[in-house]
């Protein structure tokens, strides 16, 4: 292919896949600043590798990249946070709208419990795509999405009662 050829592909598939890639990442991180970010990393990968990346798996590639990149990130700024006295837990949310925040109770998920859940249940792929893109068994999916719903659940379910109330 010439130069021009699979940058044009490049070009189209950006066109194409840039908002749904944005959404995953706002899913994973919450943060639209952020999202844009590992979305950026995710194309940056995406075009050096991109001659060797077959048609039929690409968006799945485009996927493991953008997780990829969360976790790395995750892991990154789990290092460098610094606090002389870290509080023993969160403090409780007294404000019901709050608690409703479904990204603030994603934000409280570790990161890869986030991922499975955010993969299977936002961007509603199966066990074993999402056990492929993580680099775990599809039982470690089940069980994190099982638990990340439970967690979920814990903090939106009172707080929904507590609203009606």
């Amino acid at each position: 292919m010439t130069d021009a050829g699979w940058k044009h592909d490049y070009a189209e598939y950006f066109a194409a896949r840039a908002t749904g890639l944005r959404r995953l990442a706002y899913g994973l991180c919450g943060d639209w600043h952020q999202a844009e970010d590992l979305v950026q990393a995710t194309f940056l990968q995406l075009y050096r590798h991109w001659r060797r990346i077959r048609t039929e798996t690409v968006d799945a590639y485009a996927r493991r990249t953008l997780v990829n990149a969360f976790l790395t990130d995750r892991r990154n700024r789990r290092r460098e946070a610094v606090s002389a006295a870290p509080p023993d837990r969160a403090a409780p949310c007294t404000d019901p709208s709050q608690a409703m925040d479904l990204n603030r109770a994603l934000a409280g998920l570790p990161p890869q419990q986030r991922a499975a859940v955010v993969l299977r249940h936002l961007e509603d792929l199966p066990v074993a795509e999402v056990a492929a893109l993580l680099g775990v068994a599809e039982g470690t999916v089940k069980s994190q999405t099982a638990r990340g719903v439970q967690a979920l659940r814990a903090v939106l379910v009172p707080a929904l009662h507590t609203k009606e109330a």
